[in-house]
């Protein structure tokens, strides 16, 4: 049964300037409320727009406000949802952001790839004593290794192949993977075995958790990149630290970590071998547009009573 327009009110966590071109575009009453742990919900909100919390605030560990069971659905302004406490899951229909940024992370990813491969910023010269020849490596020909195989990593796998890369992936699935060209790996030590640049781009589930340790690094092919852009707790950083003090692999570009921030002193930062960013692969001019126009999409769905996109399952971790 359609949601006459006039009954809905939303109730979003982005900036009152994005909730009023919310409230423009959809024709609702869109209320205002504060990015952080839901304490309170307005009177008569059914939708919620959520977002994760701010830098240093976590909402796992706050209750439920007192008027929750009045939501019917839940927009998320991220893909994954290890940032939001169970009880956000537990009635509401619950939509993710899936993607909305994956073309801006994958650009990340293959800057990060050509920054290694052409030894970037390493080769900018600063004096004239530093005139000298290097040897760079050459993408094409190098091999992608992806473990996850979303939005992210199928758009990550055809902008490689179209770079002349050879891509390798891991998902849990065995559907297919619905981009010609991309092999399969059978394990996470055969992917690393084979891979000159891997991406971790998989949620962060228990099964994922660590993914990336001791036993697995043992696998890495010699001089492995590697690349997290999808959350910090698939990667041991100290057994990463170790392998990278060991030079068995050339570099790890990181733009996540557990946690987040990290605390100061932590080995990570500065580190010769450790590319560091704040989590701001998706972080674009076109992301909050993108998220709006995911929200309208499924909020005409959800006025007409069809099945929204993009539905959450917390088995799977998105």
């Amino acid at each position: 049964m359609s949601t006459p327009q006039r009954q809905l009110a939303v109730a979003s966590q982005f900036d009152p300037k994005v909730n009023a071109v919310l409230a423009q575009r959809a024709g609702v009453t869109v209320h205002d409320l504060a990015p952080g742990p839901l304490t309170a919900l307005p009177r008569g909100a059914g939708v919620l727009f959520a977002l994760p919390a701010p830098k240093g605030q976590t909402l796992l560990h706050t209750p439920a406000p007192p008027n929750w069971s009045a939501v019917r659905w839940v927009q998320l302004a991220s893909v994954g949802i290890d940032y939001y406490p169970a009880w956000l899951f537990d009635g509401p229909v619950v939509t993710s952001a899936r993607g909305t940024a994956s073309g801006a992370v994958a650009e990340y990813a293959l800057a990060a790839i050509f920054g290694a491969a052409k030894q970037m910023p390493d080769i900018w010269l600063h004096e004239a004593a530093d005139w000298r020849r290097r040897s760079l490596a050459l993408v094409r020909g190098s091999t992608l290794g992806l473990y996850g195989f979303g939005s992210i990593g199928a758009a990550l796998a055809r902008s490689a192949l179209a770079l002349g890369m050879r891509v390798v992936a891991l998902r849990r699935s065995a559907a297919p993977f619905g981009v010609d060209g991309v092999g399969r790996a059978a394990s996470i030590e055969e992917l690393l075995a084979c891979a000159d640049h891997l991406v971790l781009a998989a949620p962060s589930t228990a099964a994922t958790r660590h993914v990336i340790d001791r036993a697995a690094l043992a696998h890495a092919k010699p001089g492995l990149h590697l690349i997290n852009i999808a959350r910090g707790d698939l990667v041991d950083h100290d057994a990463l630290l170790e392998a990278l003090d060991r030079q068995q692999l050339s570099l790890a570009t990181l733009d996540v970590t557990d946690p987040e921030p990290l605390p100061p002193g932590h080995a990570l930062y500065g580190h010769p071998r450790v590319r560091l960013s704040p989590h701001i692969s998706p972080s674009t001019e076109q992301i909050v547009p993108a998220l709006i126009d995911k929200f309208l999409h499924n909020l005409e769905r959800f006025r007409s009573g069809a099945p929204l996109d993009d539905v959450v399952d917390t088995a799977r971790g998105y």
